[in-house]
């Protein structure tokens, strides 16, 4: 096999193959790889390698490494797809639409932090009915432990969950159970810490809140688009996953006519097309914005779906009372029904938290609700709270259910976030291990200054680089043979099976979802078809009185 690499910027370019040295050619100027480089040797599967730039000795990693065992500083080992012995030949694929979501994170979903440990655990996944798992990012990134958001080589599956071979373990054995896999991956920024992509060519351009940005429109840029490209068709074709879910697309900074998300739905479709298996792209966006789900044809950028931070918003203020920060605008009368019935609260309006108007109303005739994935809690809602608290921690599990039935039996695509189904005590705080500690320690104190910003105590913020961080943000597997966890539990079965039953509970027409407010917003009647969604938010028990037949309730009233 021939080891190829991208470097434009050097005239001088070497690969290092199990500690020998070998000079690479360049491609001619002009010619349909120029800036590339390449070295014709026979390499075999399991054989490290590193790249020197220049006269810089440096060893370094391949930017399109597929695997690093010793870590992101280390030489890449050469790795053979075909290799790996798969048993889901039968799989269809799963798509979005109806779906039931549920996010979890490797380290922390069990003790064993591992793909392996997880897959001992898919079977409580099937039990509770859910259709896809969303695994948060499992890309390299540096030190054991951390949420993932801070990869910096985008092929590579982190070593300590179980590489390559464990990530596609877990794949096969889902769709073995009959899940399909949502991978969530990072294109908008590269971590602190091995984000060498700068050394080899022109991939950087500026920083953005969480480091620096991607070159998706500059010089040189074609090749950098090609990169994000070659990693996202890599995890459906190689790696068998169903669905990416896109970190943060507001923050890709991209002026082309052509935007990188057209061009990735536009691949994705095609993969779908070879693979003969639906493949869906889920959006990150901040900005209320839903041209983000409308097609290509139609103007749009063709994703499936796009989060909808507002349904949790309004959620949370409505079950917690917590109006701080950007909860603020949600206490306004009226805000859940408006979420429920079109998903975007800020549709063109004021927010107090950016000071400025935001966001575009969603077309009700246009768009269909399961074009927009809502949750109670996902790990952002929960993590980036100072103290990682579960929303369980606040409301009863009366007022818990009310939360997930509005969610489960609503018009969008629903998502659980992983232990929600059973009220898990477990906080999920944010946590990480660089090995730096100049880097620990700027992120140790950057998190609590940032919190006390925000009215937190410093010493309330759990240090990130403190073991015991994770030790507390790991599931409790044991809590479901507690009486109070196992009936929460009960009741998302319940849920989650009624909308299976019933295909009205999952009709993602937003035109035909009619929303009905009292008591101060604190009774919300859902029309779903001819079923009725009745949910009375008060935090005292109240009878529920109906001329209709009731199918279902949280408790014997």
């Amino acid at each position: 096999m021939a080891v190829t690499l991208w470097a434009p910027d050097h005239d001088r370019v070497r690969v290092r193959i199990d500690g020998v040295e070998h000079r690479m050619q360049a491609w001619e100027p002009g010619e349909a790889r120029s800036g590339w480089w390449w070295h014709d040797v026979d390499v075999a599967p399991g054989t490290d390698y590193a790249f020197l730039l220049g006269d810089d000795d440096t060893p370094l990693p391949d930017p399109r490494s597929v695997w690093q065992p010793q870590g992101v500083h280390a030489a890449s080992r050469t790795y053979d797809h075909d290799a790996f012995t798969w048993t889901d030949d039968a799989w269809e694929g799963r798509a979005l639409r109806g779906a039931v979501v549920y996010e979890l994170h490797v380290g922390t979903f069990t003790p064993g932090r591992t793909f392996d440990a997880a897959v001992e655990r898919l079977d409580h996944l099937v039990d509770l009915g859910v259709d896809l798992v969303e695994v948060l990012p499992v890309n390299s990134f540096d030190g054991p432990n951390g949420w993932g958001y801070d990869g910096v080589l985008w092929g590579a599956v982190h070593e300590p969950y179980g590489g390559p071979d464990g990530f596609k373990r877990f794949v096969d054995a889902c769709h073995a159970r009959g899940l399909g896999v949502v991978l969530d991956v990072v294109y908008n920024h590269l971590g602190p810490s091995g984000a060498y992509l700068d050394r080899f060519g022109p991939y950087f351009a500026g920083e953005n809140d969480w480091g620096p940005g991607l070159n998706l429109d500059g010089e040189g840029s074609d090749e950098v688009r090609r990169y994000v490209l070659d990693n996202a068709i890599s995890w459906f074709e190689d790696v068998h996953v169903d669905a990416l879910r896109l970190d943060a697309v507001h923050a890709l900074s991209d002026a082309r006519a052509l935007t990188i998300l057209e061009e990735l739905s536009l691949e994705t479709e095609r993969a779908s097309q070879r693979l003969g298996r639906p493949l869906s792209l889920v959006a990150e966006s901040d900005r209320n914005d839903p041209r983000t789900v409308v097609p290509r044809d139609e103007h749009g950028l063709g994703m499936d779906a796009q989060w909808a931070d507002d349904v949790h918003h309004a959620l949370h203020v409505a079950l917690t009372g917590e109006t701080d920060g950007y909860y603020a605008d949600f206490a306004e009368p009226g805000a859940l029904a408006k979420v429920l019935r079109g998903a975007f609260f800020h549709d063109g309006t004021w927010s107090s938290f950016r000071g400025r108007t935001h966001g575009r109303p969603v077309d009700v005739h246009a768009v269909p609700g399961h074009a927009f994935v809502t949750y109670l809690q996902d790990h952002d809602q929960v993590g980036n709270r100072a103290t990682g608290d579960r929303i369980s921690e606040a409301v009863s599990p009366d007022l818990l259910a009310c939360g997930a039935a509005l969610v489960l039996l609503g018009p969008f695509t629903p998502m659980l976030f992983m232990g929600e189904e059973w009220a898990a005590s477990t906080p999920w705080q944010f946590f990480a291990s660089f090995p730096d500690p100049e880097l620990a320690e700027a992120v140790r104190t950057g998190r609590r200054r940032e919190f006390g910003r925000h009215g937190w105590g410093e010493s309330e913020v759990p240090d990130p680089m403190d073991p015991a961080t994770l030790e507390r943000s790991t599931l409790r597997w044991d809590e479901l043979d507690e009486p109070r966890h196992r009936g929460v539990l009960e009741v998302y079965r319940s849920l989650v099976a009624l909308r299976r039953a019933h295909p009205e509970l999952r009709d993602p027409s937003l035109v035909d979802t009619r929303v009905e407010v009292a008591d101060d917003d604190r009774r919300v009647v859902l029309h779903r078809g001819p079923f009725v969604v009745d949910v009375d938010l008060r935090a005292e028990r109240a009878e529920v009185r109906r001329d209709d037949e009731v199918i279902w309730s949280s408790d014997e009233r």
